[in-house]
C-alpha cells in the first residue's frame, strides 16, 4: 500500500509517499517558507496558508514523479490534523480529503506531535519499544514514555516557553533574524565557553518538568546591562545560553532514563538537529550506559515522511487515530510513587 503524507501545519509544505510493502520512504518534497516570513520577523499565519495552496499540488507532483508513480495507485492519504495553524492545517485537510474522496480511498488524519513521537523509526538505527522520547520543538517541549505505536505516558514538560521558543526569542535579543534556533547556534560555535554563566532553571528541581523563560529573561537583562557589545560579546552569550539549555534537557533525560528504568533515549522535534546538543546526549550516554538515537536532520524539522510513516504503523498496528487527530498519553505518572498525579492528552 502507497501512503501520501503531507504535512502544513506551520511554515513548512511537506509530501512524502510510504510503501508499506517494502517499507521504505519512497520519496519526499519540503518547500520552508523560512525566506517569506523573514521580513516579518516570525511566522504570518494567512501568508503560511496562501502559500501552503500554492505549493500542495506541485510538491505532489513532484514526490509522484521522483518515483514512477501515479495517483490511482495511492491506498490512504494521511495528513496532519493538528495541532498548528488552523488555516495552514486546513489547507492540508482539505487536500488530502478532497483527493481521498475523488480516488475513493480513505484519509487518515495523524497528530503531529506522533509524527515527531515515532521518526527516529525511520533511521537506519531505529530503537526499539520501549524508549524514553525528548520531543524538544519551537512549541513543544516534552518527555515521554513511549512502549508502542499509540501508547504513551507523559513524564514531564516545560511549563512555559519551549527549547525552541526561548532559541528563537534569545535570538532576536541578540539581533538575529528568522529563523533564529539555527542562526543563534551557528553564533555560539564562535563563543568562548564559560564567559558568562546563565541560570539552569529548574535543573535541581527533583521533578522532570522544564522552564526555559527565565533563561530568556537571563539573557535580555545581561544584553541590556552590556556596555560596548560587540560580536564576540554577542557570540559569547550564545554560547552561554546554548550551554545552560542543552545542560538542563540532558539532566532531564538522564533523571527520567533512571527513574523509568530505561535504557534508550530518542531525540525528536526541531531542537533534535541542534549539533551541541546531540554530542551532549551521546558524550552522556557513553558515560552512563544508555543508547542515544535521533532521526536524520531532515526529518527533525516538520516534513511529510513523518506523517505517511506515522500512519503505516498504525494501520500495521490495528490501532486508529484518535478522533481529531489527537493521540491519547496515558495518566501522567509520578514516577517515584508510582501513582496517577494527573491526567493529560497532547
Amino acid at each position: 500500500m502507497l501512503i501520501l503524507g503531507i504535512e502544513t501545519s506551520c511554515d513548512e509544505t511537506g509530501v512524502a509517499l510510504y510503501d508499506t510493502a517494502t517499507a521504505r520512504l519512497l520519496a519526499q518534497a519540503l518547500h520552508s517558507q523560512t525566506a517569506m516570513h523573514e521580513a516579518y520577523g516570525g511566522v504570518v499565519p494567512e501568508l503560511a496558508s496562501r502559500d501552503h495552496i500554492r505549493r500542495i499540488v506541485p510538491l505532489c507532483r513532484t514526490v509522484l514523479e521522483q518515483c514512477g508513480r501515479q495517483p490511482s495507485e495511492l491506498g490512504v492519504l494521511a495528513y496532519t490534523e493538528g495541532p498548528g495553524l488552523a488555516g495552514a492545517l486546513l489547507v492540508g485537510a482539505a487536500f488530502a480529503r478532497g483527493v481521498a474522496s475523488a480516488l475513493g480511498l480513505p484519509a487518515i488524519g495523524i497528530h503531529h506531535l506522533e509524527g515527531h513521537l515515532l521518526s527516529p523509526l525511520l533511521a537506519a538505527r531505529a530503537p526499539e519499544f520501549p524508549f524514553l522520547a525528548l520531543l524538544a520543538s519551537g512549541g513543544h517541549t516534552q518527555l515521554m514514555r513511549v512502549d508502542g505505536v499509540g501508547r504513551y505516558a507523559l513524564l514531564g514538560e516545560t511549563l512555559d516557553d519551549a527549547a525552541g521558543e526561548a532559541f528563537d526569542k534569545t535570538a532576536k535579543l541578540l539581533g538575529l533574524g528568522y529563523p533564529g534556533g539555527p542562526a543563534l547556534s551557528r553564533l555560539a560555535d564562535a563563543g568562548v565557553a564559560g564567559r558568562y554563566r546563565l541560570p539552569r532553571p529548574m535543573i535541581g528541581s527533583g521533578d522532570l518538568d522544564f522552564s526555559f523563560s527565565g533563561l530568556k529573561t537571563a539573557v535580555m537583562l545581561l544584553v541590556r546591562g552590556a556596555q560596548g557589545a560587540n560580536e564576540q560579546f554577542r557570540a559569547d552569550v550564545a554560547r552561554a545560553f546554548q550551554d545552560a539549555l542543552v545542560e538542563v534537557l540532558v539532566a532531564k533525560c538522564t533523571l527520567a532514563l533512571e527513574r523509568a528504568g530505561l535504557t534508550r533515549l530518542v531525540l525528536a522535534g526541531g531542537v533534535g538537529a541542534n549539533r551541541q546538543l546531540r554530542a551532549a546526549l551521546e558524550a552522556e550516554s557513553a558515560k552512563r550506559g544508555f543508547d542515544t538515537y535521533f532521526p536524520p536532520p531532515e526529518l527533525c524539522t516538520d516534513n511529510g515522511a513523518m506523517i505517511a510513516f506515522a500512519a503505516a504503523l498504525r494501520l500495521r498496528t490495528g490501532a486508529p487515530p484518535a478522533p481529531g487527530g489527537g493521540f491519547t498519553v496515558r495518566p501522567r505518572w509520578d514516577l517515584a510513587s508510582l501513582s496517577p498525579a494527573s491526567r493529560a492528552t497532547a
